[in-house]
């Protein structure tokens, strides 16, 4: 609960004073003052990065395959020969998938 510097200091003599009634009424002021918001409202707030690219030019370099690169088999990427693992069958087979 965050505290007001600027109220009047209170000794214990005035806080054995509060009733109990009181003491309850100061405890639901302080509850009813949360606000419930709605989750669905927040999030329509937010933009997610890559949401809308349709008016976006993506424009990449595709380079053919080179002499000292494979494609797996198995997951379809383009690996340099270092990560070939098996070869079965005429299927070349990348670590990863082996």
């Amino acid at each position: 609960m965050a505290t007001d510097y600027d109220a009047p200091r209170r000794d214990e003599v005035d806080l054995g004073e509060d009733s109990l009634e009181e003491l309850k009424s100061r405890r639901t002021d302080a509850q009813s003052a949360i606000v419930d918001v709605d989750d669905s409202e927040i999030a329509e707030n937010f933009e997610l990065p890559g949401a809308d690219l349709a008016d976006e030019d993506m424009t990449v370099k595709v380079l053919p395959m080179q002499a000292d690169e494979f494609r797996c088999s198995r997951c379809f990427l383009v690996h340099h020969r270092s990560q070939l693992a098996v070869e079965r069958n005429g299927e070349l087979i990348c670590r990863e998938c082996a």
